[in-house]
């Protein structure tokens, strides 16, 4: 479906809906109620995986489906149904009309209408053959093996999706956004002489098509980015454990600034009293210099949208700003009884779920230092360049990340890469201690899903080089 098709027509002229009679039941399923909507979506997704030479696994899908939501007060009826018709339509308005009771009486007002599209409409699965998508795969294995005699095992991944999302609210409210989303994968295993074995892996991706990761210039550099980290973890050596400065490197090490902070800054969290960021509003909860942004309108990247998923369009929202909180990420529903706007935050994993408050690109400002400097401020200490898995606790801010590659830093000065480096903390304890904030700014690759209640979304990740003063590492050695 690339032929310049409109949610409209997809879901209306084309589809099982009448249009009128659909505007009818979602007024009859919304009266009295103080918010709520109808979310059509259309879904199409595609992978490949090649594993050692072999392609794997390669499927496809296509779904579609409705989730119509009322609200009352903080009470929620909701329904969702794979069949778009008028019959389970009916059937699912009559379901969340039962909930009325805690209605506030103050109808949420209708989201402000946008043209705006952050990315292609076109379907990126349509737009490029099958056997390309194949071959790729195949071109990465032959060419990471041709790159180093240490290669044991090569694994690449290609996907894709094309969402088409249309909201209808009670009134006339009406938008529609169509979603594109591609990522690749490409993993690398070495092996040394003792047979030691590393990994090392890259991805990237966005809400673009496929073209771009099929030049020749982009999937090799994700080889040659995932073979480094490979070759690097190769030679590395056991971390050093104690509290001591932490230097974390720019883009993708934002996604500890994801979990460990910005979950708590997520509206539902603040307005139940649960975040450790509650009743902050106006107070210093960071160091000077930190601005933390969560930006859903940069174009193409993984975590924006035209419109989030309730039908408000997405804005830049500075959440803190030079170390002072300034608010929260709002759904509807959570900023409506905090007694606030809503930010676009709204989202939701699929038509079977309904919306909450979620981050969309979540990055910290430059600051004026450069990262040479911030490095050689270093006695000695730890650099963090790439992240692996971790576990946070969303109440209270407490995390563990483990790197998957860190070096030591002696005497101001870059030196040996470390293995089995831990950083423990406190997400907003850690934010006091930032001492420097670097002047290099980048944004991840393209390749962050964020889970929290059941769902996953996509999202984007980003931070200039950090300087941490006093976090607690673990790992295998003693501290010096």
């Amino acid at each position: 479906m690339a032929d310049g098709i409109t949610t409209d027509e997809l879901f209306f002229e084309r589809g099982g809906l009448d249009k009128e009679e659909t505007k009818r039941m979602v007024d009859h399923a919304l009266e009295g109620a103080d918010d709520g909507e109808l979310f059509l979506e259309y879904r199409q997704g595609e992978s490949f995986s090649l594993d050692d030479g072999r392609i794997r696994s390669a499927s496809f899908d296509a779904s579609q489906g409705f989730g119509l939501r009322s609200v009352s007060g903080e009470a929620i009826g909701f329904a969702h149904s794979t069949t778009l018709d008028q019959g389970a339509l009916k059937r699912a308005a009559e379901t969340v009309r039962a909930v009325r009771s805690g209605a506030s009486g103050t109808v949420a007002e209708a989201p402000r209408a946008t043209n705006r599209s952050l990315y292609t409409p076109d379907n990126p699965l349509d737009l490029v053959p099958f056997n390309a998508k194949v071959d790729l795969l195949a071109k990465i294995d032959a060419f990471a093996r041709s790159r180093e005699s240490k290669v044991v095992q090569v694994m690449a991944s290609l996907s894709g999706s094309w969402q088409a999302v249309r909201i209808l609210r009670a009134g006339g409210m009406e938008a529609g956004d169509i979603r594109p989303l591609v990522r690749l994968n490409v993993s690398v295993v070495v092996q040394d002489a003792n047979g030691r074995r590393e990994t090392g892996g890259h991805g990237m991706g966005g809400r673009v098509g496929y073209d771009g990761l099929l030049e020749e210039g982009t999937w090799k550099g994700a080889v040659d980015e995932a073979l480094r980290q490979a070759l690097v973890a190769l030679e590395s050596a056991d971390s050093p454990a104690g509290e001591m400065p932490v230097v974390l490197g720019p883009g993708w090490p934002g996604i500890l600034l994801h979990e460990a902070i910005g979950h708590g800054l997520e509206g539902d969290g603040n307005r139940k009293g649960t975040s450790a960021f509650s009743n902050g509003v106006g107070k210093r909860v960071a160091a000077k210099g930190v601005t933390i942004v969560d930006d859903g309108t940069l174009q193409d990247r993984r975590g924006s949208l035209s419109i989030d998923d309730e039908g408000t369009p997405t804005q830049r929202n500075v959440i803190i700003e030079d170390g002072i909180l300034t608010g929260y990420l709002q759904d509807r529903l959570n900023a409506r009884l905090m007694g606030v706007a809503p930010t676009g935050n709204g989202r939701r994993q699929s038509h079977a779920h309904h919306p909450i408050p979620r981050m969309t690109n979540t990055f910290m400002l430059a600051g004026e230092h450069d990262p040479a400097e911030i490095i050689a401020s270093v006695k000695r200490g730890i650099y963090a360049v790439n992240f692996g898995g971790g576990q946070v606790d969303t109440t209270s801010g407490k995390f563990v990340f483990s790197t998957t590659e860190a070096y030591l830093i002696e005497d101001g000065k870059i030196g040996a890469p470390v293995k089995g480096a831990t950083l423990i903390g406190n997400g907003p304890d850690v934010l006091t201690r930032v001492s420097m904030v670097g002047n290099d700014l980048e944004l991840d690759p393209g390749v962050g899903t964020c889970g929290k209640d059941g769902q996953g979304v996509p999202v984007g990740v980003g931070q200039p080089t950090l300087k941490v003063d006093g976090l607690t590492v673990g790992g295998t050695a003693v501290a010096a």
